[in-house]
Parts: C-alpha cells; sequence; structure tokens
C-alpha cells in the first residue's frame, strides 16, 4: 500500500484529533466524577500490608504486519498461544516473571510452524500516586502465518511455513506513571494491591520509554534493528463497582511517540538510520472479584501501534487478547515485615 508523505502527515493529524476529543470528553466525565465524591472518606481499601501472589494466563504473543508494495500483508508471529505469568507484590514494590510453557496444549505443539520461546521480567514501585515499572523480555523464533500468499507450491501438511528461527526481539522498557485522582486505585485494576469500594475514575499520565533489539540471520549475514522510542500517553481509567465484591474497569491509552531505528547487516557495512512517529490506540475491558482474600478476574485487550516506515512501507501491530487471573493475599512473616517497616521509616513511605 502506497502513501506519500503529506498523507501520513494528515492521518496523524486526523488521529491525533480524535485522541483528544476522546481526551477533553472524558476529563469532563472524570470532573463530574470527582465532585461527587470529593467528599466520600473511604473510597479505597489498601492491601499493601499482604503478600499478594498472582497467577495469570493470556492469549497474548508477539506479531506483526508488514504492508508492502503488492498490497500483501506479511504476517510474522511467534509460535507460542499462551503465556503464563506468576506475580508477587508487598507493600511499595512487586516483580513478576512470565513464560510460555510448553505443557499447555497449543503452544509449540506445530512441528512446521517452528520453535518459538518467551521470557519476561518485570519490576514495578509504588511510592503515593506514583508508579514506576521496568521490563525485560525476549522473544525468539518466529514464522510467516500467511505463507501461502507469499509461495506458489505451498499446501498445508505438505510443507512448512516460512520459518524464522533466528529471529530474536529484545525489548528493555519502562514507565512512569501518575494518578490524578485520589480516589481512583490504578492498584485495584492493575496489580490487586487494593480495593476500590466507590466508583471512580481517573487520567492518569504515562511518560514510556524502550530501547528493543530485532536480529536475525538472513542469507549469510546476521542483521539487526536497534530502537529507541519516548512518548507520552494520557491513559484513562473509570471503575464501576457493581457489587460490594465485584467490579468492571474501562481503560483507553491513545499514545504518539518518537522512535529513533538504526538498521544494518554484519559484514556488508550496510547502516540505515529512520526517524518514526508510531501512533498507539489501547483499550482494555475488566470484570474482577476482590475480597479480604481472594482475587479474580479476566481482562481482554485490544492494542495497536503502526508507522510509516517509508513512502511504501507501513508497519502494523494489532493485537487482540484475554487474560484470566487468580490471586490470593496472606498476612507477611514478621522478619520480612519488620525490615519493610524500617525502610518506610527511612524513606517516609
Amino acid at each position: 500500500m502506497k502513501h506519500n508523505s503529506r498523507d501520513s502527515l494528515k492521518e496523524y493529524i486526523l488521529i491525533f484529533k480524535f485522541c483528544l476529543f476522546i481526551c477533553l470528553f472524558f476529563n469532563n466525565t472524570n470532573s463530574f466524577s470527582q465532585t461527587n465524591t470529593q467528599n466520600d472518606s473511604i473510597s479505597i481499601l489498601s492491601f499493601v500490608d499482604k503478600i499478594i501472589v498472582k497467577l495469570n494466563l493470556d492469549t497474548q504473543n508477539d506479531s506483526f504486519f508488514v504492508d508492502i508494495d503488492n498490497d500483501t500483508d506479511l504476517e510474522i508471529s511467534t509460535n507460542n498461544q499462551y503465556r503464563l505469568n506468576l506475580s508477587l507484590d508487598y507493600e511499595f514494590i512487586g516483580a513478576s516473571i512470565g513464560f510460555s510453557p510448553k505443557f499447555i496444549p497449543g503452544n509449540n505443539d506445530d512441528s512446521f510452524k517452528g520453535k518459538s520461546s518467551f521470557i519476561d521480567y518485570k519490576f514495578r514501585f509504588f511510592i503515593g500516586k506514583w508508579t514506576q515499572e521496568v521490563q525485560y523480555s525476549k522473544n525468539e523464533g518466529y514464522y510467516v502465518k500467511n505463507t501461502n500468499d507469499f509461495t506458489t507450491n505451498w499446501s498445508e501438511g505438505e510443507d512448512s511455513f516460512i520459518q524464522f528461527p533466528n529471529l530474536k526481539n529484545t525489548i528493555w522498557q519502562g514507565s512512569t506513571s501518575y494518578v490524578l485522582n485520589s480516589n481512583f486505585s490504578l492498584r485495584n485494576v492493575v496489580y490487586n494491591t487494593e480495593w476500590q469500594i466507590k466508583s471512580a475514575g481517573s487520567f492518569v499520565p504515562t511518560i514510556k520509554y524502550s530501547y528493543s533489539r530485532l536480529s536475525g540471520t538472513i542469507g549469510n549475514s546476521n542483521s539487526y534493528d536497534n530502537s529507541y522510542s519516548i512518548g507520552l500517553s494520557p491513559d484513562y481509567y473509570y471503575t464501576l463497582v457493581l457489587h460490594k465484591h465485584w467490579f468492571t474497569s474501562l481503560s483507553l491509552s491513545p499514545g504518539i511517540s518518537i522512535e529513533y531505528v538504526k538498521s544494518g547487516q554484519t559484514g556488508n557495512n550496510i547502516i540505515e538510520n529512520n526517524t518514526h512517529f508510531p501512533i498507539s490506540f489501547n483499550s482494555g475491558l475488566q470484570i474482577g472479584y476482590s475480597s479480604s482474600k481472594i482475587i479474580f478476574g479476566t481482562n481482554v485487550r485490544f492494542d495497536s501501534n503502526w508507522y510509516h516506515e517509508n513512502r511504501n512501507t507501513r508497519v502494523t501491530n494489532n493485537k487482540l487478547f484475554g487474560k484470566i487471573y487468580f490471586g490470593y493475599r496472606f498476612n507477611a512473616p514478621n522478619p520480612i515485615k519488620k525490615s519493610f517497616n524500617w525502610i518506610n521509616t527511612k524513606l517516609g513511605i
């Protein structure tokens, strides 16, 4: 699909106006909500003094589309349908580890697509209304899902899909968020370390930054893309308390960023430098249950990111995935409790 630079600029302006409209609309809604809840004395119940262990299972995988000159999308994906994530939160800190288990049916069970691997580490810190996250993840082993669009003698069950077993995507990223409304709990929606007991919403301005490296072997040379990006996202969340223990939450996250990409091939001295302006729009809907000990729920998310790599090529990454989670809260052992109390006193938290 061909796009000239003027069309691209018009498209970005249109998307920016749309995102601005959404932000203004929800700002009015949020102002009304805050006016009605400002006299409430208790909107959030904290469980930061409890250790929270949570298990997530989601259907997210790493995939992207490349729209090339002949109007055919090249769909590249990893061969793992499910991811398992185990997290631990206590006081002002949390950590999680994610991987793609092979014991779940559907993960890496198709020899025609090749093997894929995934690992993810995430750490988070909470200080007042601020949330800081740092994350490392790595995906390795990709295949072309629509292989039959590019080969004339391919048929399912006879030959393998086009595979990139050495293609690897490594990402270091972080985010810094601030909750504007004191009556809204981001930790209830995302981390389950608090309990939202009265309906509320809030803007959560977020700065995101990342470094990623996409590398693999093509022919006899090793190709790579090193990407550096920073972006701003005026996230909005609203939690509606359905019952004493049940809630539903909606999130909208339009965003724009600047990305610098350095591409090259080792041994050929071929180096290209490009600057992109990716546009994103993410949304989520969650239904959950929370009590003093048990938490569980389900979450559906849609993530869309796209940018023009050049006049004739647009890279798009659209994901629709679901997640189920289950967690348990329990008292911390006295030695751990005393250690964190000492840290809280020294830091003035």
